[in-house]
Order: C-alpha cells, then structure tokens, then sequence
C-alpha cells in the first residue's frame, strides 16, 4: 500500500525542538484527548456484569469478557485510528468534518454518491452532539457515586451534587482554559499512574486473570452467549468510546505525541486497570456492582473520589471543546447560520467558546442526569452515537484511500470489511438497547442534521432568489459606461455573497440614493474546504476599473474572518481604504415563504426562522457598527 508522506509542519516541529517539545506536546495531548477514554474504567466492565444486559459473574464470562474489551481496544484504538485513520489528515486537521471536507475537496464524484458522502459526513458530525450531552453526564456521574460507596447515607446526594458540578463546569467556560489547561495534563498522568498501580496490585493477587489477553477466550464467549453475549457487546465499546477524539484532535498535537502518548502510558495504565478489575471480579463476585472502586483501598476512597470527579470534568471539558469546535467548523462550512464565536484566548486559536452550544449541552446534560438517575441507566444511551461516526468514518476513509491515494483495491477491501464488520457489531449491540435510552442520541443527531441540511439548502435557495434580482459585475459595469451615476468622495465596502453579482444592497443605493462613492469594493468571504489558508492566498483583490475593486478573502473552517486583516492584505495590494473612513454596506433579507420549489413548507419555515435568529453580519465579522449601513431585502423563497 502506498502511504501519504508526513506534513513538512511535523517533521519542522520534531528537527527544531526534539524530545523536549514531543514531551511537552504529550502531556498536553494527554489532558485534552485521553480524558474521555480514561475515565472509562469506572464504568464499563461494570456496565457488562452489572448493567441492564449484564451477564453472571463467572470465570468463563470474567476472562470472555475482558478477552473483548482487551482487543476493542487494540483493533480499534491501536491499529484502526491510531495506524491507519490518522493517516486520513486534512492539512494536518482531523476529525469527521475534515475528513469529511477533504473528500470534497478532492473527489470528482459527482450526483448521489458525492450526496451520501456529504451526507453520512455530516450526520456522523450531528452525531457527536449526542455525544458531547451524554459524556459529561456519565463520567461526571460515575465519580460521584464514588460517595455511596464511602457512605451510603449521602446516596441522595449524589444526583445534587453531579448537578453542581455540571452546572460550575458550563458556567465556567466563558472563561476559558487557557489558564487552567497547564493541569489537565499533569491530572490525567496522576490518574492513569494511580489506576495502573491499583490494577497491578490486583493482578498480582490473581495472576491468571492474565490469559484473559487471548482472544480465544472473547470468541468463546461469544459463541457460548449467543444473543445475550452479542448484547453484551454494546457494554464492551464503552471502554473505547473516547476514540474518536483521538482524530478529531490531532490537528492540535499531531500524530505521534498521541501515538507515543498512547503505547507508553494510557495504553498500559487502562490494560492494567482493567486486568485488576477483572482480577478483583474473580476473587469477590459481588464487587460487580462497582468493581473500579473495588480496587481502591478504604483509605483512599476519599481522594480518590475528588481524582475520579477532576479527571471526568477534564474529559467533559474536551468533549465541550470539541463540541464548540465542530459548531465553528459547521458555521464556517455553510452548514450551521452564523452565532456568537469568543475567543478566550490571544495564544490559542483552538480555544473558543460558543454560547449558544453551551447552554444547549448545560440544559441537556443536567436534564439526562436528572432524568435518567444513575450512570447505569446513562450507559443504555451512550455508545450508539459513536459507533454509527466510527462506522462513517471507516466509510469516509475507504474512498480517501481508495480514489485520493489510489490504495491496492484488494488489501484495502479486506481492511475496510475487517474493520466495518467491527464497527457493525458494536452499532449493532449498541441498538438493542434503543428502547432504554439508545434513542437520545440518534434523536439529537437527527435534529442537529436536519438543522444542518435545511440551512444550507435553505441558503443556495436564498441566493438564487437574490440572484435572479440583481446583475452581474460584468453587466453593473457595462451599464456604467451607458449611465455615470452621482458619486460622491468616500470610500464604501458592500459585503456580497456572490463574487460575480452585485449585491442586492448596491443596487438598493443607487435606486433610492442616487448616488456611489467614488471608491467602491465588494468584499466577498469565501470559506474553503480547508483547516487554513495560506497567506499567499488568503485575500485577492481586482481592479474592476473607474473607482470599484473586487476583494475575495479566503479562510479555512477552522479560521475566523477577520475584517481588519482582509483589509490591511487587501491595501498591500493596491486597495489603498482607510479602515476609520470606510461606509459598509449590508443587505439584510426579511425571508417569507411561499415560492413553489423543491424544499418543502415546514423546512422552509425551519430556516426562516433559523435565519432570524442568525448572528447578524455586524458582530459576525466584527464590523465598526457607528460605519455600518444595513438595507432590508423582503425575499420569498
């Protein structure tokens, strides 16, 4: 098989800095991406024993079951993401949506087979909203039953308290991590040290649990089981339900301080942890209930507690993050109306915070605790969301190896059924358990889709509407020669959706005005189907003639548009505006519905309102607004 070279920023990286910056970038990995596959050793050997499709607790089911989640985690984690799906980078950016984008960008498919491609890319995207409500939920959740344990009679505390916690870690995000992130990293290496010692221990005591790495004992059981061992399935993937995560981060990190983070410290510390609860099961059957802190001895239970609740707030924090980032990419994208985006910190460009996401997931996630009660009950709805992205992601990759780097057809077949009859197993079990909870996911996943698809339909429908209502640049210039308008001294810049058109608020001026500024520029953003854009490339300007210039401005969906630098690039190219003297004009479209077309009455609606409550351009693209001029638009669509 051929293989994609590395990008020339990693091999800079690795020759200026070498093993002191590969460090540094490893425990920064290690608080922001392992956090969620981390902390699920409190719950997912638990769920399988002691879930609502747990099994007895015997020595063939003990090493059967811990056969499977063992070599989930190897086939999945270590040879499915880490050696073959981050080979799938997008200018070094990963993740469905840019794995997602880079298949658009560079495939000539044309009709239904780019539409599904499209399609399942986003819907995997939709998905991980589910996600990023339920996670919080459940590690968070998972800890603080710790308390029962220590003492029962706080047990109706548990849900307050996972309330409070939940609530000061979303109330807290306006602020930022920026300041707190430098001990995410130094948590999570004490929390994988301290679990790999707690599981060693144990082994120790029960050596034998060791055969448990053979993957006979996991096919044993599963032809032994039948249904109820397959059902049990859905329980196993919840020890690996944090691999996604690992791509979707990669852009920040890079490929091998994950990789090398991965074999020398969360790879162990979870093989460990998991020997010992295991260890722990066969010696004390009735720890099932809650084998993890089973491990833990009665004088540890109360620091352990509080390192248990730190490492799954570390983890929801990711999870929160990368939920925020998705937005970004999605509104950038033409998939999501534009929204409040902050930015909390001048270092880090990853770092942002989108409120309205926030308040959704706080809502959401403090509603699931409430709701379903107890992280058991949570663990029926987790999993079926991240088993249908990684199945569209092993999709999304076969046609990235298959037509982009041109793959033998024959070895990279076996792969993908390999690793799809994997990926349907556990999407599979994960599904029986739609009735208990399974269903939340899929329904938010559904919902933000549909939102998805009905904006940007919504939008190439709006902009053939305005389209059809206004001239071309080419014909607005020709019309000039025919008929000189007043113009007046100043400077004016008209956003404009389309390059090639003038804009609706242009046209609107000079009907009821009568009159132009003698110098004019259409300034139009165009958002690439990459992470960034090139300096070289990011902003173009052209001399349309007789006072008027076009200026394209290019970023990518992990960029933000950033009006003061578009128009200090676009001055080194001869535009020559002054940023304190310039007049933007803005069209502000009314959307009513009523024109025959193919989208039909209720989505059309859906985006109206959608585009209501848009963010408006002003604040969008941080426009002075005491300089901001706005003409409404009515437009039937």
């Amino acid at each position: 098989m051929k293989t994609l070279p590395e990008k020339p920023f990693e091999r800079v990286h690795s020759s200026e800095s070498g093993f002191k910056r590969l460090a540094g970038l490893s425990l920064a990995a290690l608080g922001v991406v392992f956090g969620d596959i981390g902390t699920s050793p409190l719950y997912a050997l638990r769920e399988c024993f002691h879930g609502e499709f747990g099994i007895p607790v015997t020595h063939t089911n003990v090493l059967g079951v811990l056969s499977l989640l063992i070599w989930a985690l190897i086939l999945i984690v270590s040879l499915k993401y880490l050696t073959f799906i981050m080979k799938a980078d997008n200018d070094g950016e990963g993740g469905i949506l840019a794995l997602t984008a880079l298949i658009i960008t560079n495939s000539k498919k044309n009709g239904y087979e780019r539409w599904f491609l499209v399609a399942i890319g986003l819907f995997g995207a939709a998905l991980l909203y589910g996600d990023g409500m339920i996670t919080p939920a459940i590690s968070v959740l998972s800890a603080v039953e710790g308390v029962q344990i220590i003492a029962p009679a706080f047990k109706d505390l548990v849900i307050p308290v996972t309330v409070f916690v939940l609530a000061a870690l979303f109330l807290f995000q306006h602020h930022g991590t920026a300041k707190v992130g430098a001990l995410f990293g130094p948590i999570i290496f004490l929390w994988f040290s301290i679990i790999g010692i707690l599981g060693l221990v144990e082994i120790l005591r029960y050596p034998e649990i060791l055969k448990a790495i053979l993957p006979w004992y996991g096919i044993s059981f599963l032809l032994s089981n039948h249904l109820q061992g397959f059902m049990v399935l859905g329980a196993v993937f919840l020890s690996v339900t944090g691999a996604e995560a690992l791509y979707a981060d990669m852009g920040h990190f890079g490929k091998n301080p994950i990789r090398l983070t991965w074999v020398l410290l969360v790879f162990p510390a979870l093989l460990l942890n998991y020997f010992g609860q295991g260890a722990l099961l066969l010696t004390y059957p009735q720890q099932s209930h809650n084998p993890f802190y089973g491990l833990v001895p009665s004088w540890a239970m109360i620091p352990m507690v509080i390192l248990a609740t730190s490492a799954t707030i570390i983890a929801s924090q990711a999870l929160i993050t990368g939920v925020y980032s998705l937005t970004q990419q999605a509104i950038q994208l033409g998939y999501l109306p534009r929204l409040t985006v902050t930015h909390t910190s001048a270092r880090h460009m990853g770092q942002i915070y989108v409120p309205a996401a926030n308040w959704s997931l706080m809502i959401a996630t403090i509603g699931l605790v409430a709701g379903f009660g107890s992280s058991s009950r949570l663990a029926a709805a987790y999993g079926v969301a991240v088993t249908a992205t990684m199945l569209i992601s092993t999709i999304l990759f076969y046609y990235v190896a298959r037509d982009l780097w041109k793959w033998n057809k024959a070895a990279l077949n076996f792969m993908i059924i390999f690793f799809a009859i994997i990926d349907l197993s556990f999407f599979g079990a994960s599904m029986t358990k739609l009735l208990n909870g399974a269903w939340f996911p899929l329904v938010i996943g559904l919902a933000v889709f549909t939102l998805m698809l009905t904006w940007n339909e919504g939008r190439i429908l709006l902009l053939q509407q305005l389209k059809d209502r206004t001239l071309t640049v080419e014909e607005f210039m020709k019309s000039l020669l025919l008929q000189q308008p007043q113009r007046v001294t100043g400077q004016a810049i008209y956003l404009t959706a389309n390059p090639d058109m003038i804009p609706m608020a242009m046209l609107h001026n000079l009907r009821h005005n009568k009159v132009l500024h003698s110098e004019v520029a259409l300034f139009h953003f165009s958002a690439e189907r990459v992470p960034r854009v090139r300096g070289s490339r990011k902003v173009e300007v052209t001399k349309l003639g007789d006072g008027f210039y076009k200026v394209v401005a290019r970023y990518g969906f992990l960029e933000y548009p950033n009006i003061r630098q578009v128009i200090a690039l676009a001055n080194h190219q001869g535009l020559h505006f002054r940023p304190e003297a310039i007049s933007f004009f803005l069209s502000r479209e009314k959307i009513v519905t009523g024109m025959k077309s193919k989208m039909i009455l209720w989505r059309k609606k859906l985006f109206a309102l959608m585009a209501r409550n848009a963010l408006s351009a002003t604040a969008y693209y941080n426009l002075p607004s005491g300089q901001v001029i706005e003409i409404g638009l009515l437009v039937q669509i």
